[in-house]
């Protein structure tokens, strides 16, 4: 199959984009073509270069855009070259905190949205639960647990207790219904901070409330009734809302870097797998 550059911006008035830009739509429109899926390889840089007649610096380039914009990965050496990749939901974020960043965007704001999202999520993971994620969500809920003889500080045990519903969200059916509560929850996790000087006991009604919630839902999921799990939802989501308000929460007024996230995520895991190996 034969690919053309084809000019997208088309018009005077706009500027002229770089040819490493226009050969990175190209790239997009292959990958679409030949219906490539992450894992695939691209055709060799040498094989691009000739099919769109560009340099090997303007090949490069163009990888390059593609790579950061995270839908390639590019290795080096004798196996190396371009390999499609899913855009992974780090990355996402981080370009929707660019976003955001001279938004006025308020906790309230967050759980507005999330109040009408979650329930339904909830709800239509409802079918899809598998035994494996009934037992990540005991899991979850024995960890976040503030009754639990092994105590943790009490800001990690509100950003584990997201985890609860990034499981109901891997069960969704709808993918963008399940990306959007994901990013949600990526947000509270991510850029939520509480008032220092919130007293322990406040602390602990809060995480006893989600706790009770949890294992509510969870009963209502097993029971596979999924209007009282929209119901619970509904419930939690409110009375989160009321509790992050008198905790004074309030969404972090800064960037998070990709090393910050990156170095977030490894603590999360080696937190699980410590839990996991204490039993």
């Amino acid at each position: 199959m034969e690919f053309k550059m084809q000019d997208a911006f088309e018009g005077e008035s706009l500027p002229q984009p770089k040819r490493s830009d226009l050969v990175a739509e190209e790239i997009k429109r292959l990958i679409t073509a030949k219906n490539l899926r992450p894992g695939d390889r691209l055709p060799r840089e040498s094989e691009l270069q000739s099919m769109f007649s560009v340099s090997k610096s303007t090949m490069r380039e163009a990888l390059k855009s593609l790579e950061v914009q995270g839908l390639v990965k590019v290795s080096t050496g004798p196996g190396g070259g371009g390999r499609v990749v899913e855009v992974p939901l780090h990355r996402t974020f981080q370009l929707m905190q660019n976003y955001l960043f001279f938004k006025e965007v308020s906790i309230e704001d967050i759980y507005q949205v999330r109040k009408l999202l979650e329930p339904e999520l909830a709800a239509s993971a409802v079918p899809h639960l598998t035994e494996a994620q009934f037992a990540a969500l005991e899991h979850n809920i024995a960890c976040c647990d503030p009754a639990a003889e092994r105590m943790e500080d009490s800001l990690i045990q509100r950003q584990e207790e997201m985890s609860f519903h990034d499981i109901l969200a891997a069960a969704c059916p709808n993918p963008f219904l399940r990306f959007s509560c994901e990013m949600i929850n990526e947000m509270i996790r991510q850029l939520t901070v509480y008032d220092n000087d919130m007293p322990l006991a406040a602390q602990q009604r809060f995480g006893a409330a989600n706790t009770q919630f949890h294992r509510d839902i969870l009963k209502a999921a097993r029971a596979r009734d999924a209007e009282a799990v929209r119901r619970l939802m509904e419930d939690h989501m409110r009375d989160a809302m009321r509790s992050v308000t008198r905790m004074h929460g309030k969404i972090e007024g800064r960037l998070i870097l990709d090393s910050e996230i990156s170095r977030r995520g490894l603590a999360r895991k080696a937190r699980r797998a410590g839990r996991g190996k204490g039993g």
